[in-house]
């Protein structure tokens, strides 16, 4: 009888936060600004006294109805599907956690905490606010609530926990908003409910898989299942409801059973596929998909697609049109990038919908979108072909240098680690700009000679910044006497004399002092005794060209202070211009450049006849000036992307109720410009100018961007008045208003010669004295319109721009600032300077970043793109829409995953969908071999009674019989899952003889923190560096190792606030945290905090240097904790892996002979991914009853290291590959023993074997079973070759010492050649075997006595009689199923199974009387 499996979940455990929606939405809204957020907190502050009196859906769409206030159409779908993927709940669940390490008080159902102290009420507030002061502030995350008060930081921190939409919440906010608007207090709101109701909650977007197992060795348990046998009502088989049938017509259960038979038999033909019949399958699918009505298309392909090895056979009729085919290879030749749509859909809906609003729809809104990006720049560089550089060698043209080869092909030549490469090119370029009497500018030219007498190809140049005054001469000045001396030195000598001179000039400069006139002249009389002082030094000097030119480049290139270094024009920080660090810095520098002229060379880019210098400084990364501020890759903008109801910014009261995109709205709508045209008529860049005009500083500003508009062309310059002190009167704003109505009533050029006019501090001082506006008007202004709107014009517009300016770009009054397309740069502090040669520094950028594609863009509009064929797709209306374009193989899984992925986006958003079949021709495999599942929903589900549904499931109807099918689950990076409830075996799913329908539950038991780490000092990983993670309440409750893979390190965590450290001992008496990156605390600061908020995989960076300088390895020494663990209780440490039941039934088995034989006390080590919940839950009695330890393992496969997909060969995998990292750092040795062994000695004398060094030991295969010679594969062809003298060693049994394994890094070793070897699909055929024998040069195998393993396949009976384990292991030649072969070899097999079946009987027992 053919069955059906119905059905699979996965939950997640925590607070049910679906009960609380408010508090999802508020996440949501957040994400779209702290003042949306805010704004909502408002509208749903005591929401909750509906709650009890409305049905939970009636309650959901009511808080959907508040939200949607906030939100638009497109938004609301998207927060309902951000609902049902549960996006949200990690977030609160964090915040809850956060909550509860507070340990709030008893029956409070908000408290705050007030730097560490708690109160229940409003009432305890003034209590605790006044002695706050005195405690230490509270730590605050990234992207906590902030109420959005006065930027204060001497104020108290209030952190309210409380559940939004409660009476209580809404008492407390009230207060706390009021305080923190006036800028008493810092308000911060963390989501807390009082009396939670954790429960479990069913999860989606992961995939599940059916997978066809092998069954080339039978392994599948025999022990029955006891189940409930009730068919469910959903057994649906083309359309027949056969659990209905059979209850209403009991007297024709038989006969209803062969029709569902035929039924099922005739839809799910497994026979297996001729060769010829697989090539085409790929193009068949698609005839097929295409063949079908648009809206069924997606529906087709999944059906397909997930259920294809049922569906092969009736493909291999479909007929595949020629021109169809044509096409497809066509489409192949246009490159496809495949997109995460889940990824994107939400970021791109805000960019979407502005667009939308702008204007730009249909194609054009396409266009606009896919324009490439300049990336944001980290590294600027300014131009060093300048003048004032005085260049003291030059490696192409000094003969010093003629031996070196000049080719720029040497780059590709390949030389050890480290070299640098002696190549008669200026690649490689330091500018020093010095004040020479500066005491720091000693050692960096020391330095600079340093590498020049090593002849290190590093070409190296002076800007000396010295006094400029022509009254100052070298006689009374030692920096212009410096200088003129040096030019003297060049003149008549050349300038690595003048380089040397230098060197032995600061050489007679005390340590604690300065260079002096003395000096120099005592220097010149004794080096150059014929020369005359006066004049080299006087002030009728012949040698003081280009004085002036050092000081003129540095005012201009906006650099900081003095002394600098330009690598190849790019700036060093003042870390990096420390003189102990300065020589590694550069020689990395140099390395790192390499990599940049290799690709260029490679690329064509650089040719023999390119001037390398050239190249450099025609990179997209040069600017005329360094500004910090506009070259800051931290970047913040406006939305300017928001239709206000009304424009009307005379109204002052009405405006400060608009909210901050309304408000920019309005602004940018009543904005006027001053302009100068491009020929097309287009700006590509708009500036508005911030600041108080009746103060200097203000002027100054607007008059640098006015300065700037006449020399560029294509921009626009507006004014917004942030008049200091209070609301501004029409006596504050002269002025501004002189400027606004020149504006609006005059042509652009009289415009700008007007208001630079009156700018000037001598036109303000007219004014001063009473001059009239009226007298100060120039030529070709229309004096009339000038007048009447000056005397009339009103100042709430003013009021209103000044709300905009404190709302909005949170400025104070009276500070000055600049937006350049959207870019918020400010606020200047009162001392700053913003010149002309700033503004075209960021019109420059501006243009290079975004302004000049959308600005060409924008002109091309109109014109039609080219068209390409696709397949059937869906239309839009007229609303917003995302252009979805898939490519897709429709017998793949990606075809499994994106199908249902897609149905649901076009359920959840407006698309525009196209998608291309990308098909393979010629298979000669089955493309796919299994079922597959994606569970995913577009909204949140009801049931009848009005309450919220558990979620969705996996539901696989419809299987085949035959098959034998093993179950896995697809799930996020992130995840690690556990079977936690099923009966049956889940390795080994066999309907044929399941009498039911097979259910299984998995959980969600932990988030993954993942991390990189790296050494500061060396750039490499530092290997067998020991974290631990914890909370504030449980600082150790993970540990692990830093691989020299990537630096890679990952650790089990869940929702909430978690605490990384350096593990006490050697790694935090070694080592310090210096900098992190991607964490929830400063980049500077000791402490790594990270929140785990989100169900994303969270991913960090860690920088550490060393403190303590030591010879041996980090990874290889103890710790005083450690070392005093020898004295622990001895303990035989036993690893083990098992799936499925029969090697669960083996593995049971193995764990009774191991205790039957040693007397020391057993710990279990079980690797948790794949053990079944039968296991899991039955394991606790068995350790009762037997009197042993155990724990269960877990280490997820690094998203790095390429990936297996059967399930044994990751098995095998886990085996070998994370042994440094699957167990705590305190466990020093372990044995792994393979779940089909049975042991009989004791494995303690195992265990305390002399492995000579070796990390670990490994029992070599038997060589005394002559009749399998043929089958013994290690002895002929490569395996002989690479072992030589050495043996093939098996892997059911082995001993590593974890401590020599970590100390020699025999784990990042291992990983290294696996990552190499596995690409080929052909190697590491026995993985866990195969790899230690594969690096058994490089990682030594002690070979353990022969009479450790005895296996029947390989050994002979003679030598059975000393066997301390027996090996069940495969035999080849027979093919023999694993439980005939137990009991027939090992007499005591039987026994031990008696033994356990009975005891699980007796557990089964109790449970059943419970």
């Amino acid at each position: 009888m053919l069955q059906f499996l119905n059905h699979n979940e996965l939950t997640f455990s925590c607070v049910h936060t679906f009960l609380f929606p408010s508090l999802l939405f508020s996440e949501f809204i957040a994400e779209d600004g702290n003042e949306k957020f805010w704004d909502f907190v408002d509208t749903v502050k005591e929401l909750t006294v509906y709650k009890n009196g409305e049905s939970v859906r009636s309650y959901y769409n009511l808080v959907i109805k508040k939200a949607g206030q906030f939100l638009t159409v497109l938004q609301v779908n998207l927060l309902k599907f951000a609902l049902s993927l549960r996006s949200y709940s990690p977030a609160v669940h964090a915040s809850q956690q956060i909550g509860s390490d507070e340990s709030p008080p008893e029956a409070c159902l908000a408290f705050v905490s007030v730097h560490g102290q708690h109160g229940c009420s409003t009432k305890d507030l003034k209590k605790l606010l006044k002695a706050a002061a005195g405690r230490p502030k509270p730590y605050l995350y990234k992207n906590e609530h902030r109420y959005p008060g006065l930027n204060k930081t001497d104020v108290p921190v209030v952190i309210l926990y409380a559940e939004i939409g409660t009476k209580k919440f809404g008492s407390f906010h009230k207060v706390l908003a009021e305080k923190a608007a006036e800028g008493k207090l810092i308000y911060v709101l963390r989501h807390f409910v009082a009396e939670p109701r954790p429960q479990k909650m069913l999860l989606s977007g992961y995939g599940v898989e059916l997978a066809i197992k092998s069954t080339e060795y039978k392994a599948v348990d025999d022990t029955q299942v006891k189940v409930n046998t009730d068919e469910d009502d959903i057994d649906e088989v083309q359309g027949f409801l056969f659990g209905k049938l059979k209850k209403s017509h009991p007297d024709l259960q038989e006969q209803l059973g062969e029709l569902r038979k035929h039924l099922l038999e005739s839809t799910n033909d497994m026979a297996p596929l001729k060769v010829w019949e697989l090539q085409d399958l790929s193009f068949q699918a698609a005839a097929r998909i295409m063949s079908v009505p648009t809206f069924d298309a997606l529906k087709l392909m999944r059906d397909l697609s997930q259920n294809f090895p049922s569906k092969a056979r009736s493909l291999t009729r479909v007929s595949v049109n020629q021109e169809m085919r044509r096409e497809i290879e066509e489409n192949q030749k246009v490159g496809y990038q495949k997109q995460h749509i889940l990824d994107t859909i939400r970021g791109e809906a805000k960019i979407l919908e502005g667009l939308h609003n702008l204007g730009i729809k249909e194609e054009n809104l396409g266009k606009l979108l896919r324009l490439p990006m300049n990336p944001v720049e980290e590294n600027y560089a300014l131009d060093i072909r300048h003048p004032a550089i005085t260049w003291i060698n030059d490696i192409e043209t000094d003969s010093m240098y003629r031996s070196w080869p000049s080719g720029v092909q040497e780059l590709l030549r390949a030389t050890f680690p480290g070299v640098i490469r002696q190549i008669r090119r200026n690649f490689f370029n330091l500018v020093l700009l010095l004040d020479p009497v500066q005491e720091e500018s000693i050692e960096l030219v020391k330095l600079a000679e340093l590498f020049y007498k090593h002849k290190i190809p590093l070409r190296i140049g002076f800007v000396f910044v010295v006094n400029t005054d022509d009254e100052v001469d070298g006689t009374t000045d030692a920096g212009v006497a410096f200088f003129r001396l040096l030019n003297y030195i060049a003149d008549e000598y050349d300038l690595s004399q003048a380089l040397m001179s230098m060197v032995s000039m600061y050489n007679k400069v005390e340590i604690g002092e300065a260079l002096s006139v003395d000096t120099v002249s005592a220097y010149l009389k004794k080096k150059f005794p014929k020369a005359s002082a006066a004049r080299i030094l006087g002030e009728d000097s012949e040698y003081d060209d280009k004085r002036k030119a050092g000081a003129v480049f540095y005012k201009k290139s906006g650099l900081g202070p003095l002394p600098l270094a330009l690598f190849n024009g790019v700036p060093l920080n003042s870390e990096e211009m420390d003189p102990d660090e300065l020589e590694t810095v550069i020689l990395q520098r140099i390395m790192d450049t390499t990599n940049f002229f290799q690709r260029a060379v490679y690329m064509g880019q650089l040719t023999e006849g390119t001037d390398v210098v050239d190249h450099l400084m025609d990179q997209a990364n040069m600017v005329p000036r360094i500004n910090p501020l506009i070259l800051s890759t931290d970047r913040t903008y406006l939305d300017l992307t928001a239709s206000p109801v009304v424009d009307n910014w005379e109204d002052a009261t009405m405006f400060s109720y608009l909210d901050s995109k309304d408000k920019t709205a309005v602004i940018a709508k009543r904005m006027k410009y001053f302009t100068k045209n491009d020929e097309d008529g287009i700006n590509g860049v708009t500036v508005w100018i911030i600041g108080d005009f009746e103060k200097a500083s203000g002027r100054r500003l607007l008059l640098n961007a006015l300065k700037h508009l006449r020399a560029s062309a294509g921009v626009r310059v507006g004014v917004i008045d942030n008049p200091s002190g209070g609301a501004p009167s029409e006596d504050s704003t002269v002025l501004y208003r002189a400027v606004w109505a020149a504006l609006l009533t005059q042509k652009n050029k009289a415009a700008v010669e007007f208001v630079q006019k009156i700018l000037k501090e001598e036109t303000v001082q007219l004014l001063q004295q009473g001059t009239k506006m009226k007298n100060l008007l120039v030529k070709g202004m229309d004096a009339d319109a000038f007048e009447k709107k000056f005397n009339t014009m009103e100042v709430d517009f003013i009021r209103s721009q000044q709300l905009f300016c404190r709302d909005v770009l949170k400025l104070h009054t009276g500070q000055r600032a600049v937006v350049s397309n959207g870019r918020i740069l400010g606020p200047f502090e009162d001392e700053e300077e913003f010149n002309v040669e700033d503004f075209h520094l960021l019109e420059k950028i501006t243009l290079s970043t975004t302004a000049e594609k959308v600005k060409a863009r924008i002109k091309q509009m109109g014109m039609k793109g080219k068209q390409y064929v696709s397949v059937p797709c869906a239309s839009p209306s007229d609303e917003v829409f995302y252009d979805v374009v898939a490519i897709v193989d429709p017998v793949t899984r990606d075809a499994q995953k994106m199908s249902p992925l897609l149905i649901v986006l076009s359920q959840v958003v407006n698309v525009k969908l196209q998608v291309f079949m990308n098909c393979r021709a010629k298979l000669s495999d089955m493309p796919l071999k299994s079922f597959y599942r994606f569970v995913l929903e577009s909204d949140v589900s009801f049931l009848a009674n009005e309450t919220v549904s558990a979620g969705p499931v996996a539901h696989f109807l419809e299987l085949p019989e035959s098959p034998l099918l093993t179950l896995n689950m697809i799930t996020p990076e992130s995840w690690m899952v556990e079977a936690v409830r099923s009966p049956y075996d889940l390795d080994n799913i066999h309907l044929q003889e399941v009498l039911s329908v097979v259910t299984a539950e998995y959980e969600l038991e932990h988030l993954l923190l993942e991390g990189h780490c790296f050494d500061l000092s060396t750039g490499q990983p530092p290997r067998g560096l020991q974290f631990t993670l914890g909370m504030s309440q449980d600082p150790l409750m993970q540990d692990t190792i830093v691989m020299a893979n990537l630096g890679y390190f990952q650790l089990k965590a869940n929702p909430g606030a978690w605490i990384l450290k350096l593990r006490e001992g050697r790694s935090e008496d070694i080592y310090q945290i210096l900098a992190h990156d991607g964490t929830d605390s400063p980049a500077d600061s000791g402490d790594v905090k990270v929140v785990l908020n989100s169900f994303h995989s969270k991913i960090i960076k860690v920088r550490a240097y060393v403190t303590l300088m030591v010879l041996c390895s980090i990874a290889g020494g103890g710790s005083s904790s450690e070392d005093g663990e020898k004295n622990r209780e001895d303990v035989l440490n036993i690893f083990s892996v098992a799936s499925g039941h029969l090697y669960e039934r083996f593995l049971r088995i193995m764990m009774l002979s191991v205790l039957q034989h040693t007397k020391t006390p057993v710990k279990f080590w079980f690797l948790k991914n794949y053990l079944s919940p039968s296991f899991k839950e039955s394991i606790p009695y068995m350790a009762e009853a037997y009197g042993f330890q155990y724990e269960l393992v877990q280490y997820k496969w690094p998203r790095w290291l390429h990936q297996q997909t059967e399930k044994q060969r990751i098995i095998w995998g886990y085996k070998i590959l994370f042994l440094d990292v699957l167990f705590p750092l305190a466990v020093d040795k372990i044995i792994f023993v393979d779940a089909d062994q049975i042991v009989r000695a004791d494995l303690k004398e195992l265990r305390d074997l002399n492995l000579e060094g070796a990390p670990y030991g490994y029992t070599p295969f038997c060589d005394s079973r002559k009749e399998m010679e043929g089958y013994r594969f290690w002895k002929t062809g490569y395996w002989a070759s690479h072992l030589g003298n050495r043996r093939y060693h098996i892997s059911a049994l082995y001993v590593v010492d974890l401590k020599k394994f970590r100390k020699i890094a025999a784990g990042d070793r291992l990983r290294g050649q696996y990552q190499a070897l596995s690409q080929d699909p052909n190697s590491l055929s026995n993985l866990d075997q195969d790899l230690p024998n594969n690096m058994i040069h490089q990682v030594a195998i002690k070979s353990l006595p022969q009479e450790w393993l005895w296996c029947e396949t390989w050994c002979d009976n003679a030598s059975k009689t000393t066997a301390k384990t027996i090996d069940l292991c495969n035999n080849p030649k027979t093919k023999e199923p694993k439980l005939s072969a137990a009991v027939r070899i090992v007499p005591e097999w039987v026994e031990y199974d008696n033994k356990i079946k009975q005891l699980l009987r007796d557990v089964q027992d109790e449970r059943d009387e419970l």
